[in-house]
């Protein structure tokens, strides 16, 4: 089967993004799997930091693995080291995901390059592989997401080749311009043909769980509600709405 089209032919509604910003990665995975798409989690990353959203399109940075012959501490004068231009291209408002093949024994960037991709605008970083000074990176306004700190260079382990390419991160298959949505519960990969409906069924789903929520904790039993398999519980529901709007 072909790639996935394009993201230039798969234009986003201009909300898209916005409503993606309110929404959850539990939200998005749940609607995901409705939809039959059961591996767009990226395994084993977290956020460096707390209170860490991110949502853009995904710019994509491939390493495989480093040789002694092409990634001696040299490698890094060289100034067309995919690594170093993935900072410099990658575009306003998109999110830089790495794959190194879920290997954090060395780092795949650190606090300096993320510093300059925060200034140029960047929307953030998923990495499955390590973070350098992180401490640094944690401190970024600019969320970054990683399987966890790692002080080895990149070079010891990684050998950066590609850009906007197709990558795996974390387990999960990433095309340029697929959506990245992240939260304190990980990172969600939306294909980018299905953006646009994930973010607009994303509001009223979280818009119920409101209301189960409350029903919850004031006293109504699961069954039926969540989901809504008692007719009555939607009656409820729209009662409460209704309320909510006066």
């Amino acid at each position: 089967m072909a790639n996935p089209k394009p993201a230039k032919d798969l234009p986003l509604n201009p909300d898209t993004l916005t409503l993606l910003k309110e929404a959850s990665t539990a939200t998005v995975a749940t609607l995901l799997y409705k939809k039959g798409f059961r591996n767009c989690y990226v395994q084993g990353v977290a956020p460096l930091g707390e209170g860490k959203r991110m949502v853009g399109p995904a710019y994509t940075l491939r390493y495989i693995v480093a040789r002694e012959d092409t990634d001696p501490i040299e490698a890094f004068r060289e100034r067309d080291h995919p690594q170093r231009v993935a900072i410099e291209t990658c575009p306003e408002g998109h999110v830089l995901v790495m794959d190194c093949r879920q290997d954090a024994t060395a780092a795949s960037a650190g606090s300096i390059l993320l510093t300059r991709l925060q200034v140029r605008g960047g929307a953030g970083v998923v990495t499955d592989g390590g973070i350098r000074d992180a401490g640094g990176a944690a401190a970024l306004d600019m969320p970054v997401f990683a399987a966890k700190p790692s002080a080895p260079t990149n070079l010891t382990k990684h050998h950066a080749v590609d850009l906007d390419v197709p990558i795996s991160c974390g387990g999960a298959a990433v095309y340029p311009g697929d959506i990245i949505v992240a939260d304190g519960d990980g990172v969600m990969v939306i294909p980018r043909h299905l953006a646009d409906e994930i973010a607009a069924e994303s509001a009223p789903m979280e818009l119920y769980e409101e209301f189960v929520l409350e029903e919850v904790l004031g006293g109504r039993a699961i069954i039926g509600l969540y989901p809504p398999t008692d007719p009555d519980s939607l009656t409820r529901f729209e009662a409460w709405k209704a309320r909510r709007a006066t």
